[in-house]
């Protein structure tokens, strides 16, 4: 049996990552070899120059970013809203904190390691966008670590120091020589990139453009 890989770069506080990640289960779902496909998730930031322990709504910091009213920005978030309900996620943006992520993708490595980084990155994606938690937060962060089975003194270990620091500017460095510069990017066995939250369908022909790729050149 081949392994169809997928790489994906994703930042925990992305709405479009979430719906990304639902769109692409919706495709897996229906690919004939789903049981060949392996996933690796990697971290990326969409504003690293975010003052690491500074915190604000995040409809106030997309006001700031696009120079938008309130009004535009609860527009702009009822859009995106409405097309992650569709994916069966219900999103709370007026209560999401806009923070640096680094701390979050260093527990997504930290999870990783026991094999848990996929249901990490889940958690965080549904405790940002769904939950209105702060995850930059270290009790919050030990706490959402421990709920998947993380020992809580191993996590605040890793949020005391600089551990898989490293780690997650590999992943950003990886993007940066791909030349990926938005979230979420799927690349699927190393050869074919999907840029964005794209529909089902398409995921899903890129699968089995991927696999079958794959198979002729074997």
């Amino acid at each position: 049996m081949s392994t169809l890989r997928i790489d994906i770069w994703s930042d925990v506080v992305c709405p479009w990552c979430y719906i990304g990640k639902r769109r692409l289960e919706s495709a897996l779902a229906r690919f004939e070899h789903a049981d060949e496909v392996e996933i690796h998730w990697h971290s990326f930031q969409l504003d690293p120059s975010h003052p690491k322990g500074h915190r604000e709504p995040s409809s106030d910091r997309l006001a700031e970013k696009y120079g938008a009213s309130p009004a535009q920005v609860r527009e702009m978030t009822q859009r995106v809203t409405d097309l992650a309900a569709a994916e069966g996620l219900t999103y709370a943006l007026d209560k999401a904190i806009s923070v640096n992520t680094i701390d979050a993708h260093r527990v997504s490595h930290l999870a990783a390691r026991h094999g848990l980084g996929a249901r990490m990155h889940e958690r965080l994606l549904s405790a940002h966008l769904v939950e209105g938690e702060v995850v930059d937060d270290p009790d919050t962060l030990v706490r959402l670590a421990a709920e998947l089975g993380i020992p809580e003194d191993e996590t605040r270990k890793v949020l005391d120091g600089d551990a898989y620091e490293d780690a997650v500017q590999a992943d950003i460095s990886e993007a940066r020589s791909l030349g990926i510069t938005g979230v979420p990017f799927f690349v699927l066995n190393r050869a074919y990139g999907v840029s964005g939250a794209q529909p089902a369908d398409a995921f899903l022909s890129a699968l089995r453009t991927a696999r079958e790729q794959a198979v002729t050149t074997r």
